[in-house]
């Protein structure tokens, strides 16, 4: 599962990097080389960083290299402290980190990261063999549920939202793409995630199982968004797999690509640029891009954008609040 996934990937990236002649000379002022955080194989940020990168760099010049990691809370750790200087969060995950109250953050505040340009949002939803018999996310109980990699949106989402709804499951972590390969060959129960859709490891499954598509109750919605108000109502829409037979309504975060605070504001603008005005190069790459919009700066309520995204959505007539400027000083 794990090497047809990777190899998935790959042609994307090969795409980006193929799919524009440099037509900028890099800003000599710019680091020569850049990376980019990412997350597991099996999950879209893993294709989506691998996108956006191949773009950029052929769009201005850039080197930017993407560096495999746990997902947002790993990609903030590593931003802040300029060990990577790109990185890709949820606002959920970004919020607990900016404020140092999420228990991971262990009462850190992460202050050194900026946002930079919206991506899509993330939904949580369930997949799991049809054979198990499992239709709903009360059907959990007792069961072993592989939620991806501890540090990623999803294995820190899931097992407090098990906890808001009374549901007792034995929690696995790991890659996405391990998580998919064992459900198949059933050393877990259910494999509940959250990505843009359609995530790839969903999909691989459906190719070769009968599969079930399942999701959370009005009541169950109401219930997470009242413990966790950073989560807003989302629908994974029918038909974006295969087996799904009709809409989801679930719930999701926003996700947004962030920088350390002192990445230079000119290559900040430009990478902003070259994503936010090449839209249809970006859904090619992944579907989710279809969201990677400048109109959804907007889904950003609190984390201070980088001076490079001011200056980019100034030009476009946007006002961006005070509470969404970089501290001074």
């Amino acid at each position: 599962m794990r090497s047809k996934l990777t190899m998935l990937a790959l042609p994307l990236a090969l795409w980006g990097l193929a799919s524009e002649a440099r037509a900028q000379t890099p800003d000599p002022s710019w680091p020569q080389t850049l990376t980019l955080g990412t997350a597991s194989v099996g999950g879209t940020y893993f294709v989506y960083g691998q996108v956006w990168a191949s773009l950029v760099n052929g769009k201005i010049g850039t080197k930017i290299s993407t560096q495999q990691t746990q997902g947002p809370n790993q990609n903030i750790i590593l931003t802040d402290s300029r060990q990577i200087d790109f990185g890709m969060t949820t606002m959920g995950v970004a919020l607990q980190a900016w404020t140092g109250q999420g228990a991971w953050t262990k009462g850190t505040k992460y202050n050194n990261i900026r946002a930079m340009f919206p991506m899509y949002d993330t939904p949580f939803h369930f997949i799991a063999l049809e054979k198990t018999g499992l239709k709903t996310v009360a059907d959990i109980a007792g069961k072993r549920a592989g939620v991806g990699p501890r540090a990623g949106t999803c294995g820190t989402y899931f097992p407090m939202m098990f906890d808001t709804l009374g549901i007792k499951a034995t929690i696995r972590n790991g890659q996405g793409s391990d998580m998919a390969a064992n459900l198949q060959d059933g050393l877990i129960d259910v494999f509940p995630f959250c990505a843009g859709v359609p995530i790839s490891a969903y999909s691989e499954l459906e190719t070769t199982n009968k599969v079930r598509f399942f999701t959370y109750t009005d009541a169950e919605i109401a219930k997470l968004k009242v413990a966790m108000p950073e989560l807003s109502d989302s629908v994974i829409p029918k038909g974006t797999y295969k087996q799904q037979t009709e809409d989801h309504k679930t719930v999701g975060v926003y996700n947004f690509a962030i920088a350390h605070k002192d990445v230079p504001e000119s290559l900040v603008y430009a990478v902003t640029k070259a994503v936010l005005e090449s839209n249809p190069d970006m859904v090619k790459g992944h579907a989710a891009s279809s969201e990677t919009l400048i109109e959804n700066w907007s889904r950003n309520t609190f984390l201070p954008f980088h001076p490079g995204t001011i200056k980019y959505l100034q030009e476009k007539g946007i006002k961006v609040p005070d509470k969404l400027m970089p501290p001074k000083g």
